[in-house]
């Protein structure tokens, strides 16, 4: 694969975190898949970091340029701790529920 590269040639890496938050839940996965689309075609090399389950499906359209990849955390008490290991695939649990009753929720 030919990697985009600036006139130095340079390879160009993206950094992307919460891609379009506050767009609705629809356009943002059709222009989210749009960019990264984009930048995978230019050769880019980089993440996309989002709390969008959707946008998980990306790499099922991107093919072998994309795949998920997850921290995990941990909720101990009123305590959540992170390992700071990347994990293959989707995260399998959410911790914003948890988070919600902490604070008084009824959830």
């Amino acid at each position: 694969m030919n990697r985009a590269r600036d006139a130095s040639g340079v390879s160009t890496l993206f950094l992307l975190d919460e891609i379009l938050h506050g767009t609705n839940s629809y356009d943002r996965r059709i222009g989210a898949e749009a960019i990264v689309r984009a930048l995978a075609r230019l050769g880019a090399i980089g993440l996309v970091t989002t709390h969008d389950l959707a946008l998980t499906e990306l790499p099922l359209t991107l093919g072998p340029v994309a795949v998920n990849m997850h921290f995990e955390d941990r909720l101990e008490g009123d305590t959540m701790t992170f390992d700071y290991r990347m994990r293959p695939g989707i995260v399998e649990h959410s911790n914003a529920l948890a988070l919600m009753r902490a604070v008084g929720l009824d959830v």
